[in-house]
């Protein structure tokens, strides 16, 4: 019963954790990014302070929306924040482990980018039913790649969950695989169009023709943009703790054990720093792609995936 308490508060401690710590770390990726190029750059809390000013606008519905124009920035975040709860942060064993089975994950996502997609071309405004477009076209390719990776982390650890993928990893006889190699390069490629960062897209441009996720959102203002600008940030989150999870997960804690919780939360924080300075660090070292050249971009992740089975598969024969 105290175990089953335990790991109830540890979900809640995650839950609120991922909340309130994810424009935050966009404020890291930001601030990195920009000292990187030599600039100063805004404060680590201008992502807060973005969203308050958002949210205490008035918004302004464009004459040919429909009833649904206010509806899709919550089915977004409802599905967003779902995954939230499902992806591990800084304990294993969370009361969420067992439905966190990356089928659903996917699904989610995939529900969050449709909502988005659905707002795009909620008014009719050429350059969102542009950017929906695009994004139809890129979820394709990188929905097909993380469906061939979970293939591969389903073939090792012999369990769909997040949770059972990253518990085998951590305590497993797993030493460095290529197979593992390609899966984390094909994963990386996935989040960097899913999360629509650079070479795939890139947040801080406002070209219209080449924008992507932030073209389906020209028509939002108000407390509505705010939820799609928090939701972005909460999806870079889960990213990122979903990278550190399940290909580092050494240092998490179990939630069932509160002592194991501070360095759980020390070891947490510390990767996601590392991955942030890695992502500002791609970023300023790399251009942004041309938009017809992203789906090569993903359909190489897709081909690293196909690999990863196929190097499994012989590893398993001439280990027979």
């Amino acid at each position: 019963m105290v175990v089953l308490l335990l790991r109830c508060f540890a979900t809640l401690l995650h839950a609120m954790l991922m909340l309130a710590l994810a424009p935050l770390l966009m404020g890291v990726v930001t601030k990195i990014r920009a000292r990187l190029l030599g600039r100063r750059g805004p404060v680590l809390l201008q992502p807060y302070r973005d969203l308050w000013k958002l949210i205490h606008k008035i918004p302004l519905i464009p004459d040919t929306a429909t009833e649904l124009y206010k509806i899709w920035p919550f089915v977004s975040f409802a599905a967003i924040g779902a995954v939230a709860l499902l992806v591990p942060g800084f304990a294993l064993n969370l009361a969420s482990a067992r439905f966190s089975d990356f089928i659903t994950i996917i699904g989610l996502f995939a529900v969050s980018r449709a909502a988005i997609m659905l707002a795009g071309l909620e008014t009719g405004f050429g350059f969102g039913a542009a950017g929906a477009a695009r994004e139809a076209l890129f979820g394709l390719f990188s929905e097909a790649a993380l469906l061939v990776v979970v293939l591969v982390f389903g073939l090792i650890s012999g369990d769909p969950t997040v949770d059972g993928i990253a518990t085998y990893f951590s305590f497993g006889q797993l030493g460095i695989s290529v197979s593992l190699g390609f899966a984390l390069v094909a994963t990386l490629a996935v989040a960097l169009t899913e999360t629509g960062r650079i070479p795939a897209d890139n947040p801080a441009g406002h070209l219209e023709l080449a924008m992507v996720h932030e073209a389906m959102l020209l028509e939002y203002s108000g407390r509505y943009l705010a939820l799609f600008q928090y939701t972005a940030c909460l999806r870079l989150m889960i990213w990122f703790s979903l990278i550190a999870t399940v290909f580092f997960p050494f240092g998490m804690a179990q939630a069932g054990n509160i002592l194991s919780w501070p360095m759980g939360l020390i070891s947490w924080l510390a990767k996601l720093g590392a991955l942030a300075a890695a992502l500002a660090l791609f970023e300023v070292s790399t251009a942004k792609m041309r938009v017809f050249r992203v789906p090569e971009f993903l359909g190489v992740a897709l081909l690293l995936g196909l690999l990863a089975v196929i190097f499994l598969f012989v590893a398993g024969r001439l280990s027979a």
